[in-house]
Order: C-alpha cells, then structure tokens, then sequence
C-alpha cells in the first residue's frame, strides 16, 4: 500500500473490515483493522518498542495519542490508565471510526476519537504517546510536533518512538533545539532499531 493512504483523510482503499488478534496491555485481545491505515495486520515493531514503556503513562487527566491508526497506542493507554481520558486523533477518518470501534469492543468508555482540530484548545496533557508519521516530511512532522508538544502540563512527558535511519538522532537534536527552553529531550531507549526520546515540560 503506497504511504500516502494513510495519511489521505479518506483512504482510496475499499473497506474491508478484518479481526486481527493483538495484546494489549497485557491481554490478549481481538480487534478490527481495515487496508488504507497504518500498520493494519499487526501491532508494528516501533509501536511495540514504544508500549514496553507503558508503565511510565500517567494514571490520569488528559493523555494525547498523536496518529492513532486502528489504535493501538490509545487502547493501551485507556486499559492501563482508566481514570485518564485518552484523545486519540488522526487525519484519516477511517483509522478514527477503527480506533472508536474497538475501544468500545474493549469496553474502555475513556478514548474519545477526533481530527486533531476538533481537540479543545484550553487542554493540556498529562502525557503525549506517538509513533509520529515521519513519513509526511520533515516540515509536516515538524509542524505536528510543535503543535502538540508545548502542550504538556508541568512536569510531563512525552514518548516518542522514532526509527533510527529515518532520522531519529537529527529529531532528537531538533527538538533540543526547537521546543521552548523549559523543555528538555533525552533518549531513554533504544532497541530493534528503534529510538524512545521522552520530552518534559521541566518549566525551570
């Protein structure tokens, strides 16, 4: 499937719904996919290097999922912090519809599914989960990143999981680099070619 599906806000793709299973915060679980989104027949390597870090999530307030796919991201979330609301955004509204449908098969009443504009604008995050879409180009990411990320509340993280050839350390020094100065980037992980850079509204 070229890229460019996923990040189309109406995939050209036809709609086939399938069952895939995965695990998701420690379960077992089936959940939908369809073709025309991100990873649509498994949890992706640099998703899963991501989740390894769940424990760091916070146990509540607002939680922000960045490109959330069929939503793999948010569910694990929602299941490991269930007194937080998980916002789960996305330009491609079928990965919206995917990622609803399966938190309600879930039974997790706390992900609420949006187009990044229709999120409130007086929220601030507790915590930002995202394997960002690196491959929109560098100034789409860019403009994303600095959309979202100043966002944090005092004292919170980010997590990002960025693949290393596609430019995960020049990420890392740009976002060093970009965010306001009471922010700080450091790597916390690194596996499966994959880099965990954590963000932190330090506020000092």
């Amino acid at each position: 499937m070229p890229a460019e599906h996923y990040f189309s806000e109406t995939p050209g793709t036809e709609f086939k719904a399938k069952e895939i299973s995965v695990e998701i915060n420690g379960q077992q679980v089936l959940v939908t996919t369809a073709g025309g989104i991100f990873s649509p027949d498994h949890i992706d390597m640099g998703t899963q290097v991501l989740l390894a870090h769940l424990e760091e999530a916070p146990p509540s307030g607002n939680i922000l999922d960045i490109g959330c796919g069929w939503g793999p991201i948010a569910l694990s979330l929602a299941a490991h912090s269930p007194k937080a609301t998980v916002w789960a955004i996305d330009v491609n509204e079928r990965s919206l519809e995917l990622t609803a449908a399966n938190a309600a098969r879930l039974g997790l009443k706390n992900v609420k599914t949006c187009k990044p504009d229709e999120v409130p604008e007086d929220i601030e995050f507790t915590g930002i989960w995202s394997n960002p879409p690196i491959r929109v180009g560098k100034d789409v990411l860019h403009e994303i990143l600095l959309t979202w990320l100043p966002r944090l509340r005092v004292s919170a993280d980010a997590y990002l999981v960025v693949q290393k050839n596609l430019g995960a350390d020049s990420l890392h020094r740009w976002l060093e680099a970009e965010l306001p100065t009471e922010f700080s980037t450091i790597r916390v992980d690194t596996a499966k070619q994959f880099r965990v850079l954590r963000v932190r509204n330090k506020n000092s």
